[in-house]
C-alpha cells in the first residue's frame, strides 16, 4: 500500500513562522513604541455601519420610546455585548413601562452599589436566539440570559404576554429581534 504524505502540515507551519516573523518587532525599543502608541480600543457598539440593519442596541438607540432602557444598558456597560453577533431577542420595556415602576425604583437601581441587581433585571429581558412572539405557544417557558425562566401567555384574541408584560410590537435587527413590551420584567427571587 502506497502512503501519501501531505504537505499541508509543513505549509501551515511555515506560514505560522512567517506571520510570527513579520509581526515581531525588530527590537525591544520598537516593541515599547508600538505599545505606547496604540490607541485605546472601542467595542462593537462603536462600529459605524450605515448600510446594514442596526443591531438590537441600534434599534433601541433610534427609538424615542426606549431612552431609559438604553441608559440602563449603558450604565452596566452591556452595549458592546448586545452589539455582537447574537442572535438575541431583547424584550424592550418602553419608557412608560419604566415610569410605571414604584417611585424611586429606577434611581435606586442606578446607584453603583445596585449595579448587580440592575444587571440581573436587564439580563431577564434578553434571550439568546430569536423568539418571535407570534410563534409562541400558551405556557411556553423561555430561559433568559440571567438563567431564570419567563413564560408566555397567548390569549384567545391572540394577545401575547411574557411574564405579564404585553407584547406591543417587534423590530428586526441585524443580530436578532427587539420585542417591545409594556412592563419591566422583574426576575423571580
Amino acid at each position: 500500500m502506497k502512503r501519501l504524505t501531505s504537505p499541508v502540515p509543513l505549509l501551515l507551519g511555515g506560514l505560522l513562522m512567517l506571520f510570527a516573523a513579520c509581526g515581531a518587532p525588530a527590537d525591544e525599543a520598537s516593541a515599547t513604541n508600538a505599545t505606547n502608541s496604540a490607541t485605546p480600543s472601542v467595542g462593537q457598539s462603536a462600529v459605524v455601519d450605515e448600510f446594514s440593519k442596526p443591531t438590537v442596541v441600534g434599534v433601541a438607540v433610534k427609538s424615542p420610546d426606549h431612552k431609559t432602557l438604553v441608559a440602563a444598558v449603558q450604565h452596566i456597560k452591556y452595549e458592546d455585548v448586545l452589539s455582537n453577533a447574537g442572535p438575541f431577542t431583547v424584550f424592550a420595556p418602553t419608557d412608560a413601562a419604566f415610569n410605571a415602576l414604584p417611585a424611586g425604583t429606577l434611581e435606586e437601581l442606578l446607584k453603583p452599589e445596585k449595579k448587580e441587581k440592575l444587571q440581573d433585571i436587564l439580563e431577564y429581558h434578553v434571550a439568546v436566539g430569536v423568539f418571535q412572539p407570534e410563534k409562541m405557544t400558551n405556557g411556553r417557558k423561555l430561559n433568559m440570559a440571567n438563567l431564570k425562566d419567563t413564560q408566555f401567555t397567548v390569549a384567545e384574541d391572540g394577545t401575547v404576554t411574557i411574564s405579564g408584560a404585553k407584547v406591543i410590537g417587534t423590530a428586526e435587527a441585524a443580530n436578532g429581534l427587539v420585542v417591545v413590551i409594556d412592563k419591566v420584567l422583574l426576575p423571580p427571587q
